[in-house]
This record gives structure tokens, C-alpha cells and sequence, in this order.
């Protein structure tokens, strides 16, 4: 923003010629730490400051970014990202950029063609243009009685304004195409299709809501007529030493410069010799979220980073009138630091309105609703109830297990500390044993992982542990930095627990949930 600034300043009092074309270079080695932290602020920060007036361009450096935004924010004002690899000649590629776009030529350069003679035009105005660099316009001639075709293209130099024009003859150049069809064949074609998909992707990056679906849909629909391997495409590529019929998929690359491979589950870390004989979706911890994927045989986690006192909406179904929400608790005595300070489940509410029936759990007791009727026990009894549409089973100082007719079935663990703990409480874990009789509308931090997802994990490289590698996740078009590492599950040993590996997503699991985390904070336990 101070570079903004500057160059506001300097234009405004006349420090720089007035034909003069003025840019922005951003160099990052990271995520913002101070200041605004919030992506969605400092964009529309950028763009207010920038104006339109300068391209902005983006250099990142290493692997801990979020390219993604780096690459919006460059989009939306006129520039471009790229990515400075460590492991490489960094000083080679920053002059390799420099020589790009240290000597600009033209500014607001304009290709104007005939109206209602041509449609689907490409991006016909360009910011700038640098020695070296070229300038491609394409789209379709839609009058078919056209002779010729001229384009008139104006521009700022650096003493005078640029205006020129140029016709074409239309049959000539078919002619040419037509006599070098074994150079050509419907190479302008798919040249308009290329240059139609990179700016529908550009535009995509900034759009939201029914905006980005159809700017998607039609991106798609164009890199599958045209074979193109985009983002949202995948590459067949046959092994000739195998079947013919036998083809591998690698998804394309999000960055031209970066080389990156899918890896297969089998190749990640375990770190543990024992993994759970069960596969549950859970949240214990501080608080910890394991999101078991069959589909991939691994497992996603989270954790959620809030006050205690907030309580969290895990699991809600409107259909079966399932509902499970989690209060957060924190440390005995306040810390004075300002650190993110853990906190744990220390209340749990489970409620289904079609039966009637509230479950009320903390470490100290565990209260049943059941219409009028209300039973409270504590954590020594051992107890199983049995009614037609509930069953309820507490084992002693361990755990509480509960079915709700034909809805769902859930585990409560407790974890007692030692008592003169100054810092840590009693709290619980929450696991979803039996989930499949929810319905499709079941949403939660946890609900919503009931149904499928899908994931692509990409480029994995070294991390800041060396037995914790980072790699790149694409899903539900985000592009996220994850961390190989694993999370407890304490189902089958409630003291120690059982190494479960996972991709942990950073920052609350933005990009991954639906929304923010505090979209799920509600207002009371039923």
C-alpha cells in the first residue's frame, strides 16, 4: 500500500513524466502476519488504492503461500502472478521477470473491429505493452458477405499518441490456410478457444455465487470441446509399457512453472505402526476434526480456533431432526498472552425433535430428556437403557454411547486430567459411529463430510518438520496448503489413543468447509 502511495504522490506533484508507465512488483515470501489478515479486506484494499491506474504483479516465494490470492489480487489489477522457486536460481528468475517488464513501449493499448461483423472477441485492451512481448486478438467473423476485415488500434507512446489501422483480406487468408493446412488446420480456432478459457479462468477468480458456476461451466465446456488440460480438466496419458487400454490421470497444473504430481495414497507418512480398526468422523481435542474420506482411504483434519463459551453447530439433519452442537471450554486460569488459546468440548447437546428426546453430556454428568420425563447420571454409574427408539449405554469414567431410532448413532469420550491441573479441565470427544441414515441435507462442521468430497493432493515437498511434509490440495476450487501429520482417536484406547494420519488444513479450514467457521456458531446448546 505504500508503494501505491508513492507512485500517487509522484504523479500528483509532477515527479514523473506524464507519458510515463508506472507498475507495481510485490514480492511475499508467506501469508500476511501483521495488519489486515483478513484475504477478502486487503483484495478490495488493493483494488481501491490501485484504481485501475498500475498493474500490480506478483512475485511469490517458496511453497507456504496462498498463491491463489496472490494470483487473484494481480488479476484484478491488470497484472499477473508468479512463483520464485527457493530451490532454484532465484536471482536468474527475478532478472528473467525484470527483462519482461522493464522497458514498456505502449500504455492503453485498444484493437477496435468492424460492429456487428465480429463476436466472442478476446480481450481487445491491454494496460500495457513491453519490448519483446506481443499482442494476440481473436475472435469470430459472424457476416459471412465480408471481403475484408480492419482493425484500428490506438495507443499512448512514450512522446505520442499511436493510432493506426490495418485490413485484411478475408479470402487471401483462407486461401493461405487452406494451401498450408498441414500447418494451420483449425489452429485460429483453437488459438480463440485458448485465449477465450485463460480470461474466462481470469474472470472466474474474482467472480462469486452463480457467477463463478457459470463462468466455470462454460470454461469446462470449452476445454473438453477443445481438448485443452486446464484446471478443471484432467490428462489421459497412455503407458505404452502396459495395455494400450491402460491410462494414468494427472491433473493439470494450477501454475505453468510449477512440476507437480499426483500422489497415491500408499506413498504419504503413517507415522504409526497401529491405525484405528474403524474409520470415524470425530472432533476431540483441542478441538481436533478427523474427517474419515473412504472414497480415498484417508483422512482430512482441522481444528477450529475459538473463544470459550462459543458453541458450535457439529451435526444438524432438518430431515430426521437430528441436531448435535458442542460448547467450547478453555484453560482453568486465563492466559496473558495473545496466542490462539486451545479450547476443548466441554458441553455437548444432541437433539431430535421428530422423537422428542434431548441429550445433555458435559464431565460431570450426563441428563436425558425423554418428553417430560428427565434422568440424570454421573460418569460412575454403568448404565444401558433400552426403548424403541433409543438406546443409551454409559460406560463408567469412559464413555457414552447413544442411538436415536433409525438416525444415527454417536460415541462420547471423557477425558479426565489430573485434577490439580492448573491449566487443563475435564472435556470431551464427540465421534460419529453410524451416520448413513442422515439425510442429504445434513450440514455441520462435521455433517457436511457425511456426503462425499473430493480432493486432489499435489506437489508434495519438504516441510518446516521434516517427518511433516507440505503439499497442495485442490478442492471445491480452492487451492490449499496442507500438512501431512495425524490426530488422535480415542474410541479404542481413551488414555493414549491411536495415531490417525491425515492432510491438516491450516486457518480454521478455510477453503475446505462450506463458508467460514463462524457461520456455525449458534446461540444455545438445543
Amino acid at each position: 500500500m505504500a508503494g501505491i502511495e508513492q507512485l500517487n504522490e509522484a504523479h500528483k506533484n509532477g515527479y514523473l513524466p506524464e507519458r510515463s508507465a508506472s507498475l507495481i512488483i510485490m514480492l511475499t515470501d508467506g501469508r500476511p502476519t501483521k495488519g489486515e489478515l483478513n484475504t477478502d479486506t486487503i483484495l478490495q484494499n488493493v483494488r481501491n488504492a490501485i484504481q485501475g491506474k498500475y498493474p500490480l504483479y506478483n512475485l511469490g516465494f517458496g511453497y507456504d503461500l496462498d498463491y491463489g490470492s496472490l494470483e487473484k489480487m494481480a488479476s484484478e489489477n491488470n497484472g499477473l502472478a508468479r512463483r520464485i522457486y527457493e530451490d532454484s536460481d532465484s536471482a536468474l528468475q527475478l532478472q528473467g521477470f525484470y527483462d519482461e517488464v522493464a522497458n514498456p513501449l505502449l500504455t492503453e493499448v485498444e484493437l477496435h473491429y468492424p460492429e456487428n461483423a465480429i463476436s466472442d472477441l478476446t480481450q481487445n485492451h491491454f494496460k500495457h505493452y513491453y519490448d519483446g512481448s506481443e499482442i494476440v486478438v481473436a475472435g469470430r467473423i459472424i457476416d459471412d458477405d465480408l471481403n475484408s476485415i480492419t482493425a484500428d488500434v490506438n495507443a499512448h507512446g512514450a512522446e505520442d499518441d499511436l493510432t493506426f489501422s490495418e485490413e485484411s483480406d478475408i479470402n487471401r487468408t483462407a486461401k493461405a490456410f487452406e494451401d498450408q493446412q498441414y500447418i494451420f488446420g483449425h489452429y485460429i480456432e483453437k488459438l480463440w478457444a485458448y485465449l477465450t478459457i485463460q480470461q474466462l479462468l481470469e474472470k472466474r477468480n474474482s467472480a462469486k455465487g452463480d457467477e463463478k458456476t457459470n463462468l466455470t461451466a462454460k470454461a469446462l465446456e470449452m476445454s473438453l470441446k477443445y481438448k485443452f488440460v486446464t484446471p478443471l480438466t484432467s490428462m489421459v496419458v497412455t503407458k505404452p509399457e502396459d495395455n494400450i487400454d491402460t491410462a494414468a490421470i494427472a491433473d493439470k497444473p494450477l501454475e505453468a512453472e510449477a512440476t507437480r504430481q499426483l500422489v497415491p495414497a500408499s506413498s504419504y507418512p503413517s507415522y504409526s505402526s497401529s491405525t484405528p480398526s474403524h474409520r470415524y468422523t470425530s472432533v476431540d481435542g483441542d478441538p481436533h476434526f478427523i474427517i474419515d474420506i473412504p472414497e480415498k482411504d484417508d483422512h482430512l483434519c482441522f481444528n477450529i480456533y475459538e473463544d470459550p463459551g462459543k458453541i458450535l453447530n457439529l451435526i444438524s439433519d432438518p430431515s430426521t431432526g437430528i441436531t448435535v452442537n458442542g460448547q467450547l471450554i478453555g484453560y482453568k486460569q486465563s492466559r496473558n498472552d495473545v496466542q490462539p488459546q486451545n479450547s476443548y468440548i466441554g458441553r455437548l447437546g444432541i437433539l431430535n425433535e421428530e422423537l422428542n428426546l434431548k441429550l445433555e453430556v458435559t464431565p460431570e454428568r450426563i441428563i436425558l430428556h425423554n418428553g417430560t420425563k428427565q434422568m440424570t447420571f454421573t460418569w460412575l454409574d454403568e448404565v444401558t437403557l433400552l426403548y424403541p427408539t433409543l438406546t443409551l449405554k454409559i460406560i463408567r469414567k469412559k464413555s457414552v454411547e447413544v442411538s436415536m431410532g433409525e438416525g444415527a448413532t454417536f460415541v462420547i469420550i471423557l477425558h479426565q486430567t489430573w485434577r490439580r491441573n492448573p491449566k487443563h479441565g475435564d472435556f470431551l470427544g464427540f465421534y460419529a459411529l453410524d451416520s448413513h441414515r442422515l439425510s442429504e441435507q445434513t450440514h455441520g462442521l462435521l455433517g457436511q463430510f457425511f456426503h462425499p468430497i473430493n480432493f486432489t493432493i499435489l506437489e508434495v515437498h519438504p516441510g518446516s518438520t521434516p517427518e511433516k511434509p507440505d503439499a497442495t490440495m485442490i478442492v471445491k476450487n480452492n487451492q490449499l496448503t496442507v500438512t501431512r501429520g495425524w490426530q488422535k482417536d480415542y474410541t479404542e484406547d481413551s488414555k493414549h489413543g491411536t495415531d490417525v494420519p491425515c492432510w491438516f488444513i491450516h486457518n480454521n479450514a478455510e477453503g475446505l468447509i462450506d463458508g467460514t467457521y463462524t457461520d456455525y456458531i449458534v446461540s444455545s446448546l438445543f
